[in-house]
């Protein structure tokens, strides 16, 4: 039986916890897993939403306006609507973050739309991707 709340884009996984169904847009939850040495999503900025990353496991690096943290178990960092940021995974072990961001506008309906674009034959239609990025108030930068 498909687990409808693990959504798989590329190499990475997205396990949404609360969706913006059940939380009525208040707020979106996932456990992010990125692998070694992955670098998702592009660097963009979130026009209504503000982000908190809490590390769970491995270490993943997110850059925040020009600045990388390292983003280990039990550490946290927020990332206000507007700043420019982007995730990777610089380490040879998995991954691991529980990521909340309010309120609701990115949830199920992007990572789907997201899986859609980028799990194709080939390489994906960039400007595609950057379409549905930007439908959901996803700001390439």
């Amino acid at each position: 039986m498909r687990d409808r709340n693990l959504i798989q884009i590329g190499a990475m996984e997205i396990r949404l916890l609360i969706d913006e169904d059940q939380s009525a847009g208040s707020l979106v939850m996932f456990e992010f897993t990125v692998p070694p040495q992955a670098r998702v999503p592009a660097a963009h900025y979130h026009r209504d939403v503000d982000e908190v990353i809490y590390g769970l496991s491995g270490t993943m690096t997110t850059t925040l306006d020009g600045r990388k943290h390292e983003i280990a178990p039990g550490k946290t960092l927020f990332i206000p609507r507007g700043y420019v940021h982007t995730h990777e995974n610089l380490h040879g072990e998995t991954a691991k973050a529980l990521i909340t961001m309010t309120p609701g506008l990115i949830g199920r309906r992007y990572f789907e739309e997201m899986a859609l674009a980028i799990n194709v034959q080939g390489k994906p239609d960039i400007e595609h991707v950057k379409a549905i990025m930007r439908l959901y108030g996803l700001v390439p930068a």
